[in-house]
């Protein structure tokens, strides 16, 4: 079967150290193109990964390589729209990284525009490829912990880029929740099957931060009586990073980082943890390697695509409401 081409826009470190060396671990992959506005660094990578085609403008690259498929796009928020667009119109398939857009208003138009010309969308959210995630949710979706009625997902690390962008409100959409709040969130509702939402509280803390919060602590509601907790910061003073999602069920619990499972069968609690699952050393690495081989492999038919941009829609409605709940101070009804 021939190689499914790929062009990559936007050459920041996340593109760096982890979209471009997962894409070159796939055997089915071909990168044919990269695309960055400084050109100096495209050609650089260009040359580092054997890439055929540099270019500087994305009109550029669509022209000048037609026979691209699908294009990843890790650029700055702002433009994740017009350039998510511009591929979409051109034919091609996207794999876009979270967030999808600055607000619900953008990520809806990309939506439209990927069903309008009959491509596929997906949004980056490696954490739900993580090995330890995937165990995870096999465990709640087969019910071995019951009903579930709450999810405790948290992310206490530095920020992940230092790009001047990433700081201003108007470029980002958003700060810590948008750089991890958001995939917490993500995560939460993949968990929990994505159940309609009732009602959203949050509170945002500026700490050390001016544009954009720095801090978030949210609670959402469901109708179905079930609930999440978000908890997410760039500021909290620890020895180490804190990476959680806990699922409590009727009849047991389940946790990553490190993945634990507990099941209460009559009056007594086994752990039922895998005990032969080894954790890869570089688990973040691998989810992405993980992320793309599922993006692939959605594009070519072999399997239904997840993280898709109607889920990512979904996700964004409930950020918006968590936004407005804390720039009013008050729980925010659906």
């Amino acid at each position: 079967m021939e190689k499914t081409k790929v062009a990559v826009i936007g050459l920041g470190s996340i593109a760096q150290i982890m979209h471009l060396p997962a894409l070159k671990q796939l055997d089915e992959v071909e990168i044919v193109a990269v695309c960055d506005k400084e050109l100096s660094k495209a050609k650089s990578l260009s040359t580092k990964h054997n890439i055929k085609a540099c270019y500087k403008d994305v009109d550029e690259m669509l022209d000048g390589s037609p026979e691209i498929e699908a294009v990843i796009i890790a650029v700055p928020t702002d433009v994740h729209r017009i350039i998510s667009k511009k591929c979409l119109e051109a034919g091609k398939d996207i794999f876009v990284e979270k967030p999808i857009a600055r607000n619900l208003s953008e990520a809806r138009d990309i939506v439209d525009t990927a069903e309008k010309c009959n491509r596929k969308l997906m949004v980056g959210m490696n954490n739900r490829f993580r090995n330890d995630a995937m165990l995870q949710r096999s465990f709640v979706k087969g019910k071995e912990i019951g009903e579930v009625f709450y999810v405790k997902t948290g992310w206490l690390k530095a920020q992940s880029s230092s790009q001047r962008w990433f700081m201003e409100m108007e470029k980002a959409g958003g700060g810590v929740f948008f750089d991890n709040g958001i995939a917490m969130l993500d995560l939460g509702l993949w968990m929990l099957d994505f159940p309609e939402v009732k009602s959203v509280t949050a509170i945002n803390y500026y700490h050390n931060t001016k544009s954009v919060e720095d801090s978030n602590f949210s609670l959402i509601k469901f109708k179905n009586g079930s609930s999440m907790t978000i908890e997410v910061s760039w500021n909290f003073i620890g020895e180490n990073e804190l990476y959680y999602c806990n699922v409590f069920g009727r009849n047991g619990s389940s946790m990553v980082n490190p993945l634990r499972i507990f099941k209460k069968i009559e009056d007594d609690i086994f752990d039922i943890t895998p005990k032969n699952i080894k954790t890869p050393k570089n688990i973040i690495k691998q989810s992405y390697e993980y992320e793309f081989k599922h993006f692939i492999g959605a594009l070519r038919g072999v399997h239904k695509m997840i993280s898709t941009g109607k889920k990512a829609l979904s996700v964004m409605e409930i950020a918006e409401a968590i936004y407005d709940s804390a720039k009013k101070d008050k729980e925010i009804v659906f």
